[in-house]
């Protein structure tokens, strides 16, 4: 099985160089750090990895960028790979942006900027705890054991 794929999108390079570095620390040796400065360019990649065998796993986002905002972002990701964790990373979100994520993309968790890397990388370890114990109810295995 192929590397996971955790996906940091902001148009912004330096939070995206503070967002991989940590990722990297924490997750380094088990997933494939991405980091994208469009939504466009993160479903890109997006499409790319999967279709290379990759298994999108986590999408960081920023909600104000230029072209795409974070939640329309968000929403479209969900419908491609709605097993992906989504977390909004933004100091400029409004309520009705980060509802809309909660309703429509299934959004994880909301993250205020500036962020504190714990509560961040704990947010990612829920969220991927959550999918792989779902992963193991809907295998054929877990299925024949009950």
């Amino acid at each position: 099985m192929k590397q996971g794929i955790l996906l940091c999108v902001d148009d912004e390079m330096m939070v995206l160089n503070a967002l991989r570095d940590q990722l990297k620390k924490a997750y380094d040796h088990r997933h494939l750090i991405e980091i994208a400065e469009s939504a466009e360019e993160g479903l890109e990649i997006l499409d790319e990895l999967a279709d290379e065998g990759y298994i999108p796993l986590v999408i960081i986002s920023d909600w104000l960028m230029p072209g795409m905002k974070g939640d329309e972002f968000l929403i479209k990701a969900h419908q491609r790979f709605p097993h992906v964790i989504k977390i909004m990373l933004s100091g400029q979100a409004d309520e009705a942006a980060i509802q809309r994520s909660r309703d429509h993309a299934n959004l994880h968790k909301f993250i205020g900027k500036p962020w504190n890397a714990e509560r961040l990388i704990t947010a990612i370890d829920k969220g991927l705890g959550d999918f792989w114990q779902g992963r193991e109810r809907q295998s054929p295995e877990a299925n024949e054991n009950q």
